[in-house]
């Protein structure tokens, strides 16, 4: 699950990357345009994988993992309405989601962009960047079509007329300022865009960089992000980076105190992680046993058979049926051989949409 981290310069994106990854990328020096992204994996947090090893014992816990990418300091242009191209456009086009961060704090020493300190000009700025450049490939896409379709047999036209019609329902829907996960487009659209890896379409995390004077207002500044920003496919969340990044660099029994002492509340690590989850619509399934208690990240929906794809192909082409059992029964009834006795532990098929904290065992046959 990699999110794209973006931003204008100087907007503390990558302080944020250092945050939520527990890394030590350099700030001061990722503000030229031409290098590496930097990339960074997490441990997703779950309480409910130590409470499963104290029953299973296993050999290893394996939390899920989310990854972040700090994209390089924007090209010189960007943010003018010039696009993003090349190889930022490349690697935001492989990421699930993409993570806004926009300036919010004061700092005498870091000059701001555009002179003043603005942040929702700074997300307007870079939304509209985004959308700029699905343009651009929705007119690339639409004119190899056209040439397509003068040398295509009659019987091969519909479904190229049909893209061509969706993609320019898309651009009409982009130049009047509308990103594609809010347009009403057809049912068999996302088809047609999973192809296109539009920016605009993915989920989109807006995070305001906050200054240590305004942790006490988060509640209220987070209200406000929410009038002004609620859409579609958009989550809103008010971090102080600087703090975050300064905490994630302790041991946890000190961060803890820290935290406690400040007042800071939750790690912004937890934060994001849950709100990432939530924007992507995730749950994770757990299963147990004595070589591994493990969580599994899922689309919310998934069924059984599809959910058991993620654990092996193997297990998903043989697949017989799953034994479920939801985290709190195990845990209150302390064995699967008793959740069993309980009538706790069920049998179901292929068709069984899977539900956050399921502990399941798949059997199968191949």
């Amino acid at each position: 699950m990699p999110i794209g981290i973006i931003g204008l310069p100087l907007s503390g994106k990558t302080t944020l990357f250092n945050a939520l990854t527990r890394g030590h990328a350099e700030v001061a020096a990722f503000r030229s345009a031409g290098q590496q992204p930097n990339l960074g994996v997490i441990k997703v947090p779950d309480a409910r994988l130590q409470a499963l090893a104290e029953i299973s014992r296993p050999r290893r816990i394996v939390q899920a993992e989310v990854s972040y990418i700090d994209i390089p300091a924007a090209p010189e242009g960007v943010g003018t309405t010039t696009g993003i191209d090349g190889a930022y456009l490349n690697t935001l086009q492989r990421c699930d989601a993409l993570l806004l961060v926009a300036r919010a704090f004061e700092d005498p020493s870091v000059p701001a962009v555009g002179g003043a300190i603005d942040p929702y000009r700074d997300v307007e700025t870079l939304q509209a960047e985004t959308m700029f450049a699905d343009l651009g490939i929705l007119e690339r896409r639409g004119e190899r079509i056209g040439q397509q379709l003068r040398a295509t047999k009659a019987s091969e036209r519909d479904a190229l007329e049909r893209e061509s019609a969706l993609i320019k329902a898309m651009r009409e829907g982009l130049e009047a300022d509308v990103p594609i996960r809010e347009q009403a487009l057809e049912a068999d659209a996302h088809r047609v865009l999973s192809n296109f890896q539009l920016l605009s379409a993915k989920p989109l995390m807006v995070v305001l960089n906050i200054g240590e004077p305004d942790i006490e207002r988060t509640v209220q500044i987070e209200r406000e992000m929410a009038e002004r920003l609620a859409r579609p496919g958009v989550a809103a969340a008010a971090i102080c980076g600087r703090l975050e990044m300064e905490l994630a660099q302790m041991d946890q029994e000190e961060e803890a105190a820290f935290r406690e002492s400040l007042g800071a509340g939750e790690s912004g690590l937890d934060r994001m992680v849950r709100l990432s989850y939530s924007l992507l619509g995730l749950i994770s399934f757990l299963t147990t046993g004595e070589d591994e208690t493990r969580a599994w990240p899922i689309a919310d929906g998934t069924v059984a058979v599809d959910a058991a794809g993620k654990v092996h192909s193997d297990i998903q082409r043989g697949f017989i049926r799953a034994e479920v059992v939801a985290y709190e029964e195990l845990v209150a009834a302390g064995s699967i051989a008793e959740a069993r006795r309980r009538g706790a532990l069920r049998q179901e098929g292929k068709r069984y949409v899977v539900r956050d904290g399921d502990v399941v065992n798949f059997l199968f046959n191949v």
